[in-house]
């Protein structure tokens, strides 16, 4: 079994995933990153080859350049999912996900690892989820989805990631997620020492009043304005912590700043980048200035969360620890709804698909599910004197058409895309 194991990463950003993966013992064999910001970070922070530009483009990148690597990662773009946001999923032009695993085909890699918002776990998702493991069944992985809080691996703040891993039956069966290392660090623990370091008398009165873990970064998008830390119910949990969410500081409470029950501090980025698990033992420079290296940090993904992740992948694929049973290819099942249509070679009347769920959901529910389906996969609906049947037809997201509407999207708003 190779000690040295390599990734290429997309969607790279400032490296939160790319330096946890580092620390865990795996080498960059590329980083591919859209924002210029980004790319200058990754180049500042490390010797790795990086691609710049959009991921999907093979004039930035050619997957088939590297066949056989170690684990494929990445952190797609999170809109099409977020809560916060429309959920559009594969209507939504930014979304790469179903893209990547797409990429597995091409690259077949040992291991797969992407992440992205808790949103995508919801029920809005199911079938697009189902496609997603039944895609991998295909090309012969074993996959798994994982809600996992950052919180949980001694990061100040909740910031919960839906992270999916994926890998051939040999190595899967020496995976095991990561447990939590008990480690819980408040944002007054986190950050005292940087608060004080102007010489802010009542920095430990605020730390008192920061005992507590943090609500979830928001980094935004270049559409939105400059940086603060969210919408108003981010801002308002962020309040309770003596932390004024409205914008970021250029600097910490000087010497004559008043108590913090007058009036509350601003995070400045080196605490944002404390609070999003990049510790000062990393020597990390963001490139830009305050906007962009906000956004940078507040979009990344935490690197003790994804050196813990990667030390399990890396784990699996030298073979270490307990060897367990795995669950077959493709028998998870996100959404019989879906399934019943993938797997049938007609229409599915209505009835059979109630006959699915549990006997307490109405058709109303059944329709709802559809409904949910039809955001992603175009349905072919067929009412006759006998009854109301359904067809699955083409899945509508984007996996590498060349005539797909999301090259025109790329081209038109590339300057606002993150």
């Amino acid at each position: 079994m190779k000690s040295d194991l390599t990734v290429v990463e997309i969607c790279a950003g400032a490296g939160g995933q790319a330096l946890g993966l580092h620390n865990a013992g795996f080498s960059h064999a590329l980083a591919v990153e859209l924002d210029a910001y980004a790319c200058q970070t990754l180049r500042e922070n490390t010797s790795w080859k990086i691609a710049e530009g959009d991921v999907a483009d093979i004039n930035v990148w050619d997957p088939a350049d590297y066949v056989g690597i170690d684990l494929l990662a990445g952190g797609v773009p999170c809109p099409p999912f977020s809560i916060a946001g429309k959920q559009l999923g594969s209507s939504d032009e930014r979304d790469l996900f179903a893209w990547a695993v797409e990429q597995v085909g091409v690259i077949q890699p040992r291991a797969l690892l992407l992440e992205n918002v808790r949103g995508l776990a919801s029920n809005r998702f199911a079938g697009y989820r189902q496609r997603i493991l039944d895609r991998l069944a295909e090309f012969g992985y074993v996959a798994d989805w994982r809600l996992v809080h950052s919180a949980d691996f001694g990061v100040a703040q909740l910031r919960p990631r839906f992270v999916l891993i994926a890998m051939k039956e040999e190595d899967a069966a020496y995976f095991h997620w990561p447990e939590p290392n008990g480690q819980v660090v408040t944002v007054g623990a986190a950050l005292q020492d940087l608060m004080a370091s102007n010489g802010w008398k009542h920095a430990e009165d605020w730390a008192r009043l920061a005992d507590d873990i943090g609500p979830t970064l928001v980094g935004g998008s270049k559409k939105h304005g400059g940086a603060d830390l969210g919408p108003t119910r981010a801002k308002a949990a962020w309040a309770h912590l003596a932390v004024d969410g409205r914008g970021v500081a250029d600097e910490a409470p000087g010497a004559d700043w008043p108590h913090p029950s007058i009036r509350m501090p601003k995070l400045t980025v080196p605490m944002v980048a404390r609070l999003q698990g990049w510790s000062d033992g990393y020597e990390w420079r963001f490139a830009g200035r305050k906007t962009a290296q906000y956004r940078q940090i507040g979009n990344a993904f935490p690197p003790p969360v994804a050196e813990a992740i990667g030390r399990s992948i890396r784990s699996a694929l030298l073979h270490e620890g307990r060897r367990q049973d795995v669950v077959g290819l493709g028998s998870a099942v996100h959404d019989p709804i879906y399934k019943a249509l993938a797997n049938a070679t007609g229409y599915v009347t209505l009835e059979h698909l109630h006959t699915l769920l549990d006997p307490s959901n109405t058709q109303a529910v059944i329709e709802q599910k559809l409904a949910a389906l039809s955001h992603d996969f175009e349905i072919d609906v067929r009412t006759t004197t006998s009854g109301t049947s359904y067809r699955l037809g083409k899945f509508k997201g984007f996996t590498g058409q060349q005539d797909h509407e999301r090259h025109l999207y790329m081209e038109k708003h590339r300057g606002r895309i993150s």
